[in-house]
């Protein structure tokens, strides 16, 4: 069963209520529609949240947003062998429907592994979600199945210890899927209109969790993927590689993201144990994409040696590049790659959002740092999404004590975290692990 808690009841949930242009369709708000700074809520109080839903098991995907309709997605189980999709009312978090479906690949449920790690993606025609079991499948606004499809079946079962991650890149008509697994790395476009293969791209052996993402370059979008030594870009109507680039280490995790004019950001990690720690150094960045005689290439406009990520993504906002690390925050100028500053924040999972003058910062414990965007670090205000004495449902599965090390980790890994974030005007929503919450200016759920 769901369970929902509103501050404030708002209106009946009306189609009517919602601007047309209020979506949030995909990983990092790609294709989102443009956000205004009025009504952008940047005070709040874990009493003063404008609704707070509970879902059912536990998830690592962001929340999307098409309309008047908020989607995540779930797992449960000891073997994960439930998968869920649940619809949330954007007006007042209410359930609108539940889709469960079975899984094609069990697995222990366990703090090690992904657990409904890739963020789905929608568009006009309903909402299509990818589990790291493999399974896809494509629902309707009222939550009925259109069609579904296991990878796994298709092309293998996974084998990368901690889980595939990769959220799907959506075109108008297909949806790309990134799926690097130390047995067989490949990138797959299906049809969104029956689910059918529209090409395969293999890429090695290799394992990471970053997810691909849309770069336009003079007009045209080029799918591009940062992952595990190399960044690649591919032709999102046939598959083919266009161009790669392997002077990179330590990019398993951030996602590359679109910085305008055929620009990009990537990042890359030192390691839990620092093994990637000098190539680390020289793989976070700004690249940019340009014509090579009858082809592509690309290579960096600049380096950042100082800013590593852990999770979240960097992104380019206002001139300035923001980095979140383990430490803390890395500004960076973006004409030409030098620091502005840094300072300790709270480490972050979820990916900032910039919107007017303000970038906000989610940190993974459920604080979210707003600060002014420019070359001096200003803080506009600090707004906990929970506290210590009323912590958000945490479903988790049974803690492994097998080892010492397995158990410190289990514990370490059982705090509630912050995991993502989507903005349509005046709404802020964000998801934990079993919860998803709005924020508004006023806490008023409208």
């Amino acid at each position: 069963m769901i369970r929902t808690t509103a501050i404030t009841l708002g209106c009946l949930l009306l189609a009517a209520n919602c601007q047309a242009k209020d979506r949030w369709p995909g990983f990092l708000g790609a294709g989102a529609s443009e956000i205004t700074t009025d009504g952008m809520p940047s005070t709040w109080t874990p009493e003063s949240l404008a609704w707070t839903t509970e879902v059912p098991g536990y998830g690592q995907s962001s929340p999307v947003i098409w309309e008047d309709r908020v989607f995540v997605t779930c797992v449960d189980g000891a073997e994960k062998e439930r998968l869920l999709v649940v619809c949330l009312g954007l007006a007042d978090g209410k359930p609108v429907w539940l889709w469960e479906g079975k899984s094609g690949f069990t697995e222990k449920n366990s703090v090690y592994v992904s657990r409904a790690a890739p963020t789905p993606c929608v568009d006009a025609n309903g909402v299509y979600a990818y589990f790291e079991s493999g399974d896809v499948v494509a629902l309707d606004f009222d939550g009925q199945e259109r069609w579904t499809r296991s990878l796994t079946k298709d092309y293998g079962e996974p084998t990368n210890r901690f889980g595939l991650a990769a959220s799907p890149v959506q075109t108008e008509d297909q949806i790309a899927i990134m799926v690097d697994d130390p047995a067989s790395a490949y990138l797959v476009s299906l049809k969104k209109s029956d689910g059918s293969v529209v090409w395969k791209t293999d890429r090695g052996e290799r394992g990471g969790w970053s997810s691909p993402f849309l770069v336009t370059v003079d007009g045209t979008p080029q799918i591009v993927c940062s992952s595990f030594g190399s960044v690649d870009g591919y032709d999102p109507a046939t598959g083919d590689s266009l161009w790669t680039f392997a002077d990179v280490g330590g990019n398993t995790a951030a996602t590359p993201v679109d910085a305008g004019d055929g620009t990009f950001l990537v990042a890359a990690s030192p390691g839990r144990r620092g093994e990637n720690s000098e190539s680390a150094k020289k793989s976070n960045g700004l690249m940019k994409i340009a014509r090579d005689g009858d082809g592509w290439k690309a290579d960096f406009v600049w380096r950042t040696p100082d800013a590593t990520p852990s999770f979240a993504s960097p992104i380019l906002y206002n001139g300035y590049a923001y980095w979140i690390s383990r430490a803390g925050i890395y500004c960076i100028d973006a004409k030409d790659g030098s620091t502005a500053y840094r300072e300790r924040l709270e480490s972050s999972w979820a990916t900032p959002i910039g919107v007017g003058d303000r970038v906000w910062l989610f940190g993974k414990d459920g604080l979210t740092t707003v600060i002014r965007t420019g070359g001096k670090f200003e803080v506009v205000s600090e707004n906990s999404l929970w506290s210590d004495e009323k912590p958000p449902v945490n479903n988790l599965p049974a803690a492994d004590n097998s080892s010492p090390e397995r158990a410190s980790a289990s514990a370490g890994f059982s705090n509630p975290v912050l995991y993502g974030a989507a903005v349509v005007n005046g709404r802020l929503v964000l998801r934990s692990g079993s919860q998803v919450y709005c924020v508004t200016t006023d806490g008023a759920a409208k």
